[in-house]
Formats: C-alpha cells, sequence, structure tokens
C-alpha cells in the first residue's frame, strides 16, 4: 500500500510503502516500461547483494487505462538521501562531522567497488540526491 511518495525523476516516482502481509515500510519505484526492451536495472537489481547498495524485494508490472505499462521495483526503504542531510548541515550553519564524511565516503566506495565487479556495470549517476542514509545507524 503507497502512503507518499519520496522522490521525482526523469526515471519515474518513488513512493514510500507498507507491505500488507508483514507491515514492513519498503520502497516503490515505479518506472515506464517500454515493452521492446527488458528493464536493464531489474537485472542488474536481481543480481545484486551487498549492505551498502539497496536490495531488491519484489517486482510487478502494473497498466494505466491508457494501456502504458509501469515496472515496480520494491525495495528496502531508506529514509533519507545525502543531500537533504548535507542540507540540514548548511541550514544549521555547520559542517558535517568529519566521522560522518569517513563513514558515508567508505559506504559509498565499497557499495561502488562491489558494482564494479559486476561485469559491465558502472554507476553513473552518483550524486547526493542518490545516495541512501540511515539517519539510526548510518
Amino acid at each position: 500500500m503507497a502512503e507518499r511518495v519520496v522522490g521525482t525523476g526523469s526515471f519515474g516516482i518513488v513512493f514510500q510503502a507498507k507491505c500488507l502481509e508483514t507491515g514492513e515500510t519498503v520502497a516503490i519505484k515505479k518506472v515506464l516500461q517500454d515493452r521492446r526492451y527488458k528493464n536493464r536495472e531489474l537485472q542488474l537489481m536481481r543480481t545484486m547483494d551487498h549492505p551498502n547498495v539497496v536490495s531488491l524485494k519484489h517486482c510487478f508490472f502494473s497498466t494505466t487505462s491508457k494501456n502504458e505499462l509501469f515496472l515496480n521495483l520494491v525495495m528496502e526503504f531508506v529514509p533519507e538521501t545525502m543531500y537533504r542531510v548535507l542540507k540540514h548541515y548548511s541550514n544549521m550553519n555547520q559542517t558535517m562531522p568529519l566521522i560522518y564524511v569517513k563513514l558515508y565516503t567508505y559506504q559509498i566506495f565499497r557499495g561502488l567497488a562491489y558494482m564494479h565487479t559486476v561485469p559491465g556495470v558502472c554507476h553513473r549517476d552518483l550524486k547526493p540526491q542518490n545516495v541512501l542514509v540511515d539517519p539510526l545507524s548510518h
């Protein structure tokens, strides 16, 4: 059950949702699917298994009344982005504590190093808006 929109972009839209069976909070990324092509993101997400890469839990297709096909990727929910964390510190006229800079940098590179072990994969869109952060566990 979708609860609220947490992100939008040229790719589509991301919802925060709750799994009715388990009560778990998840993210659902809804992207328009071109019927002529397989979705490379889905293929790659199915192979990824690393603590610093968001995990795919499920996927399903949906259609609109105009017969548009959407792919819905159900992923683990991570509540914040690096962009919003940086903006918070900026608004408070503070610098991010160095321990967090080191911790986040290490985890970003650790996730990228894992992705680069998959043949033919490179991220191509690494930016603060796309780096997810759990403010409780960092």
